[in-house]
């Protein structure tokens, strides 16, 4: 039995509650942006990445009590283990004199949990900048090769609507980042290279998945008249929505398991990964696709597509 076979939803007739969903969920993301800002990770503002091992289990909100008490403020997370805490902050002075202060401060207050400081990294504030810069270069770059080559295959109309669709999707994930970050000791949602790493994977299938929907589009769409228009792009996603969804859901389970199972040191990675995914998928059929129908409407111009059926 096939999932979603012979569907028969009217996407285009939708697309406008749609994109007022989708401004919704952008203009939420970019004031908390412009309010609250973003939760950096090292990589990004600069600072120290302690690594804790301690000998018997205890409780996060403890071992940060105690840092606080004695002066050192920063994050703090689970790493692998219970017994194994990251902590994060920004300290001027040397690392030596960072790895006495935290050691100082858990041997007053807990002296009968042995700890081991495993490694001290530093990144000064110089080297954040630059891979700040790298991070935004990366994406800039992803975007105009994607941009090149969907306009390759297609043409302009569609590849600009499927950038479009990806910045809403890496925008959107980005606002949660913004309004999540910090609340919640299991999952800080700092922003650092793994986030940049998602959202390159981000771009990557939505694009994938948004051409999956084109490539139909451009089989039914040659030699039929804009009154057709509607009626082509609504078959044309209702015949893609089977393999859309169940390869987005067997992607999100696999995410999903990782999120659980792989531990705080890449749990934000494996949520923006997973909220991705459900973005990208929702933006293929609720924004991409809908963006060129309503573009065609506008110009009025003949289609012009390249290629042929792809199996």
């Amino acid at each position: 039995m096939r999932i979603f076979h012979k569907t028969s939803f009217d996407f285009i007739r939708f697309r406008k509650i749609a994109y007022g969903f989708s401004l919704v969920l952008l203009a939420s993301g970019l004031i908390s942006l412009a309010v609250k800002g973003l939760n950096y990770g090292i990589d990004f503002r600069g600072g120290s990445e302690v690594l804790i091992r301690f000998e018997k289990n205890i409780d996060v909100s403890t071992v940060r009590s105690v840092l606080d008490v004695a002066g050192v403020s920063g994050s703090l997370k689970q790493y692998g283990l219970d017994r194994s805490f990251l902590f994060s902050t920004v300290f001027n002075g040397e690392t030596n004199d960072l790895k006495s202060l935290v050691s100082h401060a858990l041997n007053d207050r807990l002296k009968d949990n042995h700890h081991e400081i495993v490694r001290i990294d530093a990144v000064g504030p110089s080297i954040a900048s630059d891979l700040k810069w790298s991070a935004v270069k990366a994406l800039i770059a992803s975007l105009l090769a994607i941009l090149l080559y969907v306009g390759f295959r297609f043409e302009l109309k569609f590849a600009t609507a499927g950038v479009v669709a990806i910045f809403h999707d890496i925008l959107t994930v980005l606002g949660l980042f913004s309004i999540l970050g910090g609340l919640f000791d299991f999952m800080p949602l700092e922003m650092d290279q793994s986030i940049i790493a998602a959202f390159l994977t981000i771009a990557g299938y939505s694009i994938t998945d948004t051409v999956v929907v084109y490539d139909r589009i451009r089989e039914r769409i040659r030699g039929q008249k804009p009154a057709d228009y509607e009626r082509i792009f609504n078959e044309s996603m209702n015949q893609t929505l089977s393999r859309t969804i169940i390869t987005s859901g067997t992607v999100l389970l696999s995410v999903l398991v990782l999120f659980i199972f792989a531990g705080p040191a890449i749990r934000g990675f494996a949520f923006a990964v997973f909220v991705g995914i459900l973005i990208g998928t929702y933006s293929s059929i609720f924004v991409a696709a809908p963006l060129v129908y309503d573009w065609l409407k506008l110009s009025k111009s003949p289609v012009h597509l390249r290629g042929g059926k792809v199996s």
